[in-house]
Parts: C-alpha cells; sequence; structure tokens
C-alpha cells in the first residue's frame, strides 16, 4: 500500500496523475466554492492585451476563460497539466469556445516545453507542484523576468482556527498527494520572487501569494 499524502514527504506524481484522473469528471463542481478565489489570482496578475500567461496544473481549464478575457485574441494562454483525464476536459472547453489562442500542454510540469516566453504565470491550487523544484525551475524558465506570478491554494490556518483546519485536512486529502510545506506552500516559489504578498482567506485556511520573477 502506498504512503498517505500525511506521510509522503514529497509529490509523489503518478498518485497525482491517478488522483487527479478520478476526479476529472466531477472536478468543476469540487472547484466552485473557490472561484471567487480564483477571480481574485487572476486580477493580481495585471495582465494586458497581447501577453502571454501560462496556467501552470490548468486542470480542465477553469481559468481559461478569465485569462483569455485579459490577453484578448493577440495575446496566448498557455496551459499546462500533466493528467490526461484533465486536459481531454481542458480540450473540450477551448472547442467549445472557439479559443484559437489557447494552447495546451499535456507534460508535468518539470518537463513541459512552451514556446518563446510567457509574461505571467499562475499556479492555481497547485500544491504539488509548487513544493517540487524541477517543476518550479522548469516553468520559470519559461517566463520573462519581471513578470507576475502568482499562486493559490489551501494551506494550514492558525491553531486555533479548528474547523478551517478539518475542512484544509479533509480537502488535502482529497487533491493533494502530500502535506509537506501545507504550513507555507508559496515558500519555495517566493524564493525566486521579489516583492512577494500573502493574502489570507477561509480564516486562513486559503492563501494567494504574488510577485515578481527574480531577474
Amino acid at each position: 500500500m502506498s504512503p498517505s499524502p500525511v506521510t509522503r514527504r514529497a509529490p509523489d506524481r503518478s498518485a497525482a496523475i491517478a488522483q487527479y484522473q478520478r476526479r476529472a469528471g466531477v472536478y468543476d463542481a469540487e472547484l466552485a466554492l473557490f472561484e471567487p478565489i480564483r477571480a481574485d489570482a487572476i486580477a493580481l496578475l495585471r495582465l494586458r492585451p497581447g501577453q502571454t500567461v501560462l496556467d501552470v496544473g490548468c486542470g480542465t481549464g477553469l481559468s481559461f476563460g478569465l485569462l483569455h478575457e485579459r490577453v484578448g485574441r493577440t495575446g496566448r494562454v498557455v496551459g499546462i497539466e500533466q493528467c490526461p483525464g484533465m486536459m481531454a476536459q481542458a480540450r473540450s472547453r477551448v472547442r467549445e469556445n472557439h479559443w484559437p489562442h489557447v494552447e495546451l500542454v499535456c507534460a508535468p510540469a518539470a518537463t513541459a516545453s512552451v514556446r518563446g516566453q510567457a509574461d505571467a504565470a499562475l499556479f492555481h491550487f497547485t500544491h504539488d507542484i509548487l513544493r517540487e523544484d524541477a517543476a518550479l525551475d522548469n516553468v520559470l524558465a519559461h517566463v520573462k523576468p519581471g513578470a507576475r506570478v502568482v499562486a493559490t491554494g489551501l494551506q494550514w490556518a492558525p491553531p486555533w482556527a479548528l474547523p478551517t483546519n478539518g475542512f484544509v485536512m479533509l480537502a488535502a486529502l482529497h487533491s493533494v498527494t502530500s502535506f509537506e510545506g501545507l504550513g507555507h506552500p508559496w515558500s519555495k516559489l517566493a524564493l525566486r520572487l521579489r516583492g512577494v504578498e500573502v493574502e489570507h482567506a477561509l480564516t486562513g485556511g486559503i492563501y494567494i501569494a504574488s510577485g515578481v520573477l527574480a531577474g
């Protein structure tokens, strides 16, 4: 029997693919509660028409609509997702909405190849990616120095917020493969950015971290 997220010391890529393959058909409904967080995170990217933005761990493409609105038809949205089931949903979303400038890359964040360099990057509820140095290094190598980078997700709330931490525990068991770094999930990303600011929601159980990629 494989270790649980509580006992794993690092993310497990095979476990993550299997986990999200099972969730692909219901993922959109499961994330509905966090849509206001997505909107706030995308606003912090400060995108402009014509820019390129990476949606890292894009899942079924729930961020594509808001991102596409901001970069326009002269910009590009590049979705990176390693799970085939989630990517299939993302492809369907792109076809249904006739988004010619949304490109999809089905590969782990640690090895994904992207044409050119992006002006911004979004990591929305991608804990495993944020805790993998190889994934961060590869993704940010495809991002321009000075670009805006925003990450969101679950985190442990203060110890007194017992109901919130109970929710975080249940949600994390369902969506991450390692609890490592759940106290400050953005810490490895922050080492690569400057001007990092962190906002909190849900009594400290959700974070939005933003900053600028260091040169």
